[in-house]
């Protein structure tokens, strides 16, 4: 399967279950939290589960726009392309993130026994019970994880993007006094 078709699989099978509840940091850097559930390829039945973040942060470097870092992602890896190929993919669709860098590191890797349906509604239950308003809970297609991730990166970016302009309008008007 390329890239296109992971997309496409990963577009229209991801669904968020669970989104952080407040907006992302304008002026530090975000962690994201997240637990990724898939169904699992090799164990039938079973159900993988990545625990990780997403790290928002501006790169040290000036960047120009639309030329976003993507780190820890695994794209050499799992779909050997490179960090360029994916942002120009990503653009090429219409996506265009912020020139920030976003590392994803990935804390766990296991399998769950029991189907996606039942492992979800446990760890839904799980955040429920611990009043956890960070972190987001995802459902995918494991082999395209990464774009999961990225579509609900994408989709905390779109919903915080009024409240950003506000902040950095209201941080120029204090300046200018």
């Amino acid at each position: 399967m390329d890239i296109e078709e992971k997309w496409e699989k990963a577009l229209s099978k991801t669904e968020i279950l669970r989104s952080r509840l407040r907006e992302l940091l304008t002026f530090q850097p975000t962690d994201l939290p997240y637990i990724f559930l898939g169904e699992s390829a090799i164990n039938v039945g079973d159900t993988v589960v990545r625990r990780g973040k997403v790290i928002i942060d501006k790169p040290l470097l000036v960047l120009p726009p639309h030329y976003p870092q993507f780190e820890g992602f695994n794209f050499q890896k799992d779909f050997e392309t490179n960090e360029e190929r994916i942002r120009t993919f990503l653009l090429l669709r219409g996506l265009s993130f912020p020139s920030l860098k976003y590392t994803n590191e990935i804390s766990s890797l296991e399998i769950q026994e029991g189907g996606l349906d039942e492992v979800s509604k446990k760890f839904n239950l799980a955040l429920e019970r611990e009043e956890d308003v960070q972190t987001g809970l995802i459902l995918g297609p494991e082999d395209c994880w990464q774009f999961s991730v990225i579509i609900y990166t994408g989709s905390l970016m779109l919903k915080s993007a009024s409240g950003d302009i506000k902040r950095i309008l209201e941080k120029f008007r204090k300046k200018g006094r």
